[in-house]
């Protein structure tokens, strides 16, 4: 499989610039889905891939071989969104303003989108660790690894902590009247 990101990165430290806004098509909006499930506030988000992009633009590291280059780009966001909730030292809030979770050809996707859209809302009664290993399994499609690079867990920690919030999210789901055997 081809790190389409891996590639557009290498071009932009050479100084392609329609590199980098290649990356912010490509991961722009899942790195505000994903910053959102830390941060609960949308602009925060919003702020937090932006500084993701920052990041690679001043720092412009040189990206290790064999390693994805989205895990690299998650585990910077992961990083920024904790920086926030440091500085601000506040309580998460649940909001029920989320727009747009999952974008696609509205005649082909309308019934995944609007599921997605339903089981994204009851994740935000998750806990933090609950929604970010979820989102990044399910909506982001990392695997085990990668979540376990990310999160700075090992494989263990992110299969009890991936079981344990499928758990809580199916009673959440069953309590909102949601019932599915794939659930």
């Amino acid at each position: 499989m081809t790190d389409y990101g891996a590639s557009s990165y290498h071009r932009f430290l050479q100084g392609d610039q329609s590199a980098l806004e290649e990356l912010v098509r490509l991961y722009g909006d899942a790195l505000v889905r994903f910053a959102y499930c830390f941060l609960s506030d949308s602009y925060a988000a919003e702020d937090v891939m932006e500084d993701t992009f920052a990041t690679l633009i001043v720092k412009r590291k040189k990206f290790t071989e064999g390693a994805k280059f989205k895990t690299y780009l998650f585990s910077i966001a992961r990083n920024k969104c904790i920086d926030v909730l440091r500085a601000k030292k506040r309580v998460f809030r649940l909001d029920n303003n989320v727009a747009n979770v999952v974008k696609g050809d509205p005649e082909s996707d309308v019934m995944l989108s609007e599921r997605n859209k339903l089981i994204y809302l009851c994740m935000q009664q998750l806990s933090e660790e609950y929604r970010e290993v979820l989102n990044l399994v399910y909506f982001e499609g990392f695997d085990i690894p990668e979540v376990s690079s990310i999160l700075h867990k090992s494989r263990k920690q992110v299969y009890n902590l991936l079981a344990r919030a499928k758990t809580h999210l199916k009673e959440i789901l069953l309590k909102a009247g949601i019932q599915n055997e794939n659930l």
